[in-house]
This record gives structure tokens, C-alpha cells and sequence, in this order.
């Protein structure tokens, strides 16, 4: 029997590895001025905030457990490729792991995606969102190939990001630029969405 979950948990757990990582980036070097702690003397920022990211997701993963009794498959995922990648940025010493993680993100829910439409014949973005849309199969068809072009595009874009501009700005459009690209990629497909929308039973 799963817990009652406060309704802020949700969000925390979504969110909050995400802000840590940008406080701790951006708030790491005046921090160490103020207080310099000899064992992390020499620490780059980016790997103290990576550092902060894994233990966030960590706990995030724990609460899961504690009021789900289970983890969703997309969070666990994620999880687990943050703590690969991370793990081997802060052992190496070395940002380009971590920076290569949405490359690699991206680029597996795109092979998942087109591989389930194109071999399978099955839209696997709907049981992801049919909660959210009700649509016809034939929208949910359409739609899951845009996700699988927008995943690709989004990965490409992740490599000339983090291969051409600073760290800096990777980290910038990390955390604000994906989550604008993404949240006008969906609002693009709108038309898409009503075109196939199906009405509820109580319509």
C-alpha cells in the first residue's frame, strides 16, 4: 500500500536535482572563497554540481520507493544515466561525460521510439501521454515519429552545443533552452493533437 504522498513531493523530485545542479554550479567558487573546505580545495564547479545532482536524484529515487513503491520507467531510467554519467565525470575529473548524457538520452528515446513505430508498428509515445490526449491511432502514429525527429534534432544540437560554446552556456541551455525547445515542440503539435483529438465518453 503506497503512502500518502504532499502534492510539492512530485515536483521536488522532478525539479530539484535540476536546481541544485544550476545553485551549486553557479554558487560553488564564491562559497569556497567564504569557506574554504581543504578537502574540496581545487574542486571544479561543474563537478561539485554534478556531484550535487547525483545525490539529489539519489533521494528523489528514495522518496519514489517510500510513497510509490515503485519508480516510473522514464524517471529510472533517467536515473540511471545520471548516475553512469556522473559517476564517470566526478571519478575522471572530466565535464564531457556528463555533457554527453543528453546526447545519449536523446538519441535512445529516439531509436525507442522510431524502432517501435517503423518495426513494431506500435506509437509507444501513447501510453506515455494518453492520460493527457485522447487521440486516434493515426495521431498517435504521427505523433510519435515527431518525437522521434525532435529527440534526433535535440541531440545534434547537444553535441554542437557542448562541442563549440562554453561551459557556461551549455550549462544555460541545459537547463532553460531544452526545457523552452520542448515545451514549444509540443505546443507546435497542437494542430496535430485537435485534428485526431477523440471525445471523452462524457463529451
Amino acid at each position: 500500500m503506497s503512502r500518502q504522498k504532499p502534492g510539492w513531493m512530485g515536483p521536488a523530485i522532478e525539479y530539484g536535482p535540476i536546481a541544485v545542479f544550476f545553485a551549486i554550479y553557479y554558487g560553488f567558487d564564491r562559497f569556497m572563497d567564504a569557506y574554504p573546505i581543504e578537502a574540496l580545495v581545487g574542486t571544479k564547479a561543474f563537478i561539485a554540481a554534478t556531484a550535487g545532482l547525483m545525490v539529489t536524484t539519489a533521494i528523489g529515487i528514495g522518496f519514489s520507493l517510500y510513497y510509490d513503491k515503485k519508480i516510473p520507467k522514464v524517471p529510472l531510467f533517467t536515473a540511471i544515466i545520471v548516475m553512469i554519467f556522473g559517476g564517470l565525470t566526478v571519478y575522471f575529473d572530466d565535464e564531457s561525460f556528463y555533457k554527453m548524457k543528453p546526447t545519449i538520452v536523446q538519441a535512445i528515446f529516439a531509436i525507442v521510439l522510431l524502432g517501435g513505430l517503423f518495426i513494431f508498428k506500435r506509437p509507444l509515445i501513447k501510453p506515455l501521454m494518453q492520460k493527457s490526449w485522447n487521440m486516434t491511432d493515426e495521431g498517435w502514429h504521427i505523433l510519435t515519429f515527431r518525437f522521434g525527429l525532435y529527440f534526433i534534432a535535440m541531440a545534434v544540437l547537444n553535441e554542437i552545443v557542448w562541442r563549440t560554446q562554453s561551459e557556461s552556456f551549455w550549462v544555460n541551455f541545459k537547463i532553460f533552452g531544452s526545457m523552452v525547445l520542448m515545451v514549444a515542440f509540443i505546443f507546435s503539435q497542437y494542430p496535430v493533437i485537435r485534428r485526431y483529438h477523440l471525445p471523452d465518453p462524457d463529451e
